[in-house]
């Protein structure tokens, strides 16, 4: 183990384990479909109080999983994706805190998706199987509370999808849900947003090794997944952070080669993205999450943002960074207002970031007071 898994083993939550939940009852999808049996993968960190009231669920995002934190094994590369967050004296303190993820519905790193068996086929669901929505991720998620016996979360926390998630929570479920931290999150996908995950999607179903979503067994869609990959990490990123990083800096090379190979410093960056995004993700996946991503509308769903955000009952943290193009800083303003307006305790905080999207996961810093504070208040409160 390296010095530094070492110090995150010793100062964070240390080794964990992903487990497992089936159920065998139908889960109703908004589609009129319906999935049985159907398998979470989730894991948790700190421990449940005897009340049962100090339990935050924390909801990924497009690429993420159940392992928020932590190492697997003392062989891992790196923690979990919010690890910097979850822990011991960290903002989502497990020394008070019972925190809960869970992979969604969908996904392919343990949860039901389209690359698990059809019981009736007996071959993976592959394209067969159903569209799915945030509404049906969180309407599973519930299962996985009611099991871990919750009754009602002390918090809901995400960025990006799994802001969207946090929202379908505080608005589908408000007596179950304390409090939501959003995070660099919108309450609908707007026609940009969709325009990327059409491309995405689009680069996926042409690869011909894709193969109309049957190629468990074959070789997978590499090319397809990479590009749809380096795509999405560009709308992740800025052009201030893409500047500061690689400029025009050519790649092992002082001169340009005048060819049409791939020469510059940010195009290895985005081949290294591609690469190692297909060695973790399932292409099938990647393209129900983000058709998910792309049906997700509060406002046409209740008639307006209003009358969606009347519904929450508990406080509400949003947090946007400056830099943000891809849900920028007046989507969280817009929903932080028709709350407002309704009456309902919110905070926005819009953080000064260069790093795009991506800030929510990088920097950290200044977004630990503020979210410690906030659940500190829910606790009080509890």
């Amino acid at each position: 183990m390296t010095a530094l898994q070492t110090a995150y083993v010793s100062e964070g939550v240390g080794l964990v384990h992903r487990q497992y939940l089936t159920w065998t009852e139908p889960l109703p999808l908004e589609s009129g479909a319906a999935l049985s049996p159907v398998t979470l993968a989730f894991e948790t960190y700190g421990e449940l109080n005897q009340e049962r009231s100090n339990a935050i669920l924390l909801l990924h995002a497009l690429s993420g999983d159940a392992h928020a934190a932590g190492f697997h094994s003392p062989a891992d590369r790196k923690p979990g994706w919010w690890d910097t967050m979850v822990g011991p004296g960290r903002p989502f303190d497990t020394e008070r805190y019972y925190i809960i993820c869970s992979n969604v519905l969908g996904g392919c790193q343990g949860s039901t998706g389209p690359a698990s068996r059809d019981p009736h086929s007996g071959r993976p669901f592959a394209a067969r199987f159903p569209v799915i929505t945030i509404g049906d991720m969180v309407r599973a998620q519930t299962r996985l509370i009611d099991a871990l016996g919750v009754e009602r979360l002390l918090a809901v926390a995400g960025g990006s999808m799994g802001g969207f998630q946090a929202l379908e929570w505080a608005t589908s479920y408000p007596a179950r849900v304390g409090g939501a931290i959003l995070l660099a999150t919108s309450a609908r996908s707007s026609a940009q947003t969709v325009a990327w995950n059409s491309i995405g999607r689009r680069a996926i179903m042409s690869d011909p090794r894709w193969r109309g979503g049957n190629y468990y067994g074959h070789e997978p869609p590499t090319d397809g997944l990479a590009v749809a990959r380096m795509i999405g990490h560009v709308t992740y990123l800025s052009e201030p952070s893409l500047e500061a990083k690689f400029g025009r800096r050519l790649q092992g090379a002082q001169e340009p080669a005048f060819s049409l190979e791939r020469e510059f410093a940010v195009e290895s960056y985005l081949d290294y993205q591609g690469e190692s995004f297909n060695a973790r993700f399932d292409a099938n996946s990647y393209l129900y999450i983000t058709k998910a991503m792309d049906y997700w509308d509060l406002p046409a769903r209740y008639g307006s943002l209003d009358a969606a955000m009347a519904r929450v009952q508990g406080s509400t943290l949003l947090l946007s960074f400056s830099s943000d193009w891809l849900y920028p800083t007046a989507e969280s303003q817009a929903i932080a207002d028709a709350l407002t307006r309704q009456g309902r305790p919110v905070e926005h905080v819009d953080i000064q970031s260069s790093a795009g999207h991506d800030a929510f996961l990088i920097d950290v810093e200044p977004q630990r007071p503020i979210i410690s504070d906030f659940l500190d208040q829910l606790a009080r409160r509890a």
